[in-house]
């Protein structure tokens, strides 16, 4: 394996730089999607044809065959809550690229990436992964399940890893435990509700009515219709609740806990508009003073934990739910049905038909 890696840094695709810290190479372009500013419409995505990137040390350069959508990339579309803008760009995206799950083939690499050889197919985070090529950190990276299409696995990283992280991580999650799920038909949720079943939890899903099917479909053990039913009505309580839809007081999520229970915000749609963390900073504050485990998760970009992932999927408990599929050049119609709240499942990308 070490042979074959080695040779990464010296192959590349035709037309690629093979390596080095260039952040982009001018022998070829790519048709990519482009975001120039910010704002709060997908009409700030535009398909382009842009300059091929390379990869800088420690990195590969990836053959883009699918990319996923998540709320992460919503949220740096739009540039909100406006912390975010201190790391990714105060008046527009320093990368104008979007997208971060990501699925492909290793093409090229740069210097020390010794992780993956020529002509692996791999899934993970990525940098830009809205386009035909894209640069990822090897340690971002692992190989695709084999029983996975690329439009599978460029579903998983993002979402599988909040999900994974929020039960194991944050949420202690031990087998027996009764477990609710808000927000369990979306792209973290429907990660959740399989993990939680693997991980021996006995799991309670919430979910609209027109998606109480698909939530049991994936193995909960009980659906709640938030229209219709309220889970915190006291005739059942939970050791773990991982909220997920990010609109819940959090007095109502604690009604719903058992006395010594643990209460994880992975959502924070309600957190304001300048840092978005309102509600989990008030649970933290609020967290010593009671039995019950008030903490807020923030997702770790983690080779091992892909990795894991990928044990769960060949081993058959995990499952990517894949709500619909668009081609590149419709990323902002994918972008407004994500904000709109139609996915069932993950939304993803291809690079077929990409202009």
């Amino acid at each position: 394996m070490k042979a074959a890696a080695g040779a990464v840094g010296q192959a590349a695709a035709p037309g690629d730089t093979g390596g080095g810290t260039s952040p982009v190479s001018r022998r070829q372009t790519m048709r990519a999607i482009v975001q120039a500013g910010y704002g709060g419409s997908a009409d700030v995505f535009h398909p382009e044809e842009i300059g091929r990137p390379a990869a800088a040390d420690g990195e590969v350069l990836l053959r883009v065959h699918a990319a996923g959508l998540d709320r992460g990339t919503w949220h740096l579309m739009a540039g909100q809550p406006y912390a975010i803008r201190l790391a990714a760009g105060l008046r527009a995206p320093k990368n104008p690229v979007p997208g971060l799950d990501v699925a492909g083939t290793v093409v090229a690499g740069g210097a020390d990436a010794t992780g993956f050889a020529v002509g692996e197919e791999v899934f993970g985070i990525g940098q830009g992964s809205f386009a035909e090529y894209a640069r990822a950190r090897q340690d971002k990276l692992a190989r695709k399940p084999a029983s996975l299409t690329f439009g599978q696995a460029a579903a998983v990283a993002v979402s599988g890893l909040t999900a994974l992280q929020g039960l194991r991580d944050a949420g202690r999650l031990q087998p027996g435990q009764h477990v609710l799920i808000t927000g369990a038909s979306g792209g973290v949720g429907t990660y959740a509700v399989q993990l939680a079943k693997a991980l021996g939890a006995q799991v309670t899903g919430v979910c609209s009515t027109a998606k109480t099917d698909l939530v049991t479909s994936i193995g909960a053990d009980h659906v709640l219709d938030y229209t219709r039913d309220d889970f915190a009505d006291g005739s059942q309580r939970y050791d773990l609740i991982l909220d997920i839809a990010g609109n819940s007081p959090l007095a109502r999520l604690r009604r719903a806990l058992t006395p010594a229970g643990t209460l994880v915000l992975a959502g924070g749609e309600d957190g304001g508009r300048w840092t978005g963390m309102g509600r989990q900073l008030r649970a933290l504050a609020r967290s010593p003073f009671t039995r019950q485990r008030l903490t807020m998760l923030i997702s770790r970009q983690r080779r091992a934990d892909l990795e894991t992932l990928a044990q769960f999927i060949e081993a058959g408990q995990l499952t990517p739910v894949i709500g619909k599929t668009y081609p590149l050049r419709q990323a902002p119609d994918a972008m407004r049905d994500l904000q709109a709240g139609h996915a069932r499942g993950k939304l993803v990308l291809t690079m077929t038909d990409a202009g």
